[in-house]
């Protein structure tokens, strides 16, 4: 009998000031496009990260105690009250939207959870606020 699937999700809460600017755009069109955010400003985000796989023997896809400190090492450590343009090195170049977070964010864990056999990482849910917020679902398959 096939082992059911399921997913599990480790929520994080993180502060961090951004501005939203593209610089191949005048001052004139980022202010159109991005509004009051391109000026500096801060966010409370959360983040979910959310693993995939069929439950084992053990019952445990992966320890939820292990998926957090993935995300406490490779997210949380580098972008907890820091300005998301500037001190974070791997979000360097990037307009730092909640879409290009997710992204990101998703890059800096998926290769840390390859060690964990049997489970994959599934979502990367990043809250800007308590009304809005953006999955990434993973690199789109290549056909």
């Amino acid at each position: 009998m096939p082992r059911p699937v399921v997913e599990i999700t480790h929520r994080e809460e993180f502060s961090s000031a951004h501005r939203l600017h593209d610089p191949a755009l005048s001052d004139e069109e980022n202010r159109r496009l991005y509004g009051i955010c391109n000026r500096d400003h801060g966010h409370n985000y959360a983040l979910e990260v959310t693993v995939v796989g069929p439950v084992p023997t053990s019952g445990m896809v992966m320890d939820l105690k292990e998926l957090g400190t993935v995300v406490q090492e490779r997210i949380l450590a580098v972008v907890d009250h820091r300005h998301l343009n500037h001190d974070v090195p791997f979000l360097a170049g990037v307009i730092p939207t909640a879409e290009n977070l997710a992204v990101a964010f998703w890059h800096q864990i998926e290769p840390q959870l390859k060690g964990y056999a049997g489970c994959r990482l599934h979502r990367i849910r990043v809250y800007e606020s308590r009304n809005n917020y953006v999955d990434f679902l993973g690199p789109a398959p290549v056909r």
